[in-house]
């Protein structure tokens, strides 16, 4: 069967079966999709891929889920750092937000916040912010 790519992995771990580990499995995709999680040796037979990967020291784990996120305020990252809550909140980030947030600043924002999610393997989040319609815009833009 031909698929459009084959990843090789020293371990991969499923999300269910719960507590699994799989060693020297392969992951199928077609079209974008995961078609099969197979053991290596099987993958060779039943499957020719137009890219293969081989990660021979690699663990394949699903994409992370950032449930809680203000994306934006990755642009705040820094900012009076080391504060108790209330007075961060009352005497740094308030008066920021009230200052610099408009829909561009979301959207300079969201791009930044996405970029290191999407290369620290989270593939899905939840933003709590403002704008939220430009902060979904821009997440379908960017595949997350």
């Amino acid at each position: 069967m031909r698929v459009d790519q084959l990843v090789y992995a020293r371990w991969i771990v499923p999300v269910e079966p719960a507590n699994e580990v799989l060693d020297n499995h392969a992951i199928a995709i077609s079209e974008g999709k995961i078609v099969d999680l197979i053991p290596a040796a099987d993958a060779e037979r039943k499957f020719t891929a137009a890219e293969t990967r081989h990660l021979v020291s690699h663990a394949l784990l699903p994409g992370f889920i950032n449930a809680h996120t203000h994306a934006t305020m990755t642009l705040f990252r820094g900012l009076a750092n080391d504060l108790h809550l209330m007075d961060w909140l009352n005497h740094y980030i308030w008066p920021a937000e009230n200052r610099w947030v408009d829909t561009e600043f979301v959207e300079d924002g969201t791009r930044h916040a996405i970029a290191e999610m999407l290369r620290n393997g989270t593939t899905c989040f939840n933003d709590m912010y403002f704008f939220p319609g430009h902060t979904a815009e821009i997440a379908v833009a960017c595949g997350i």
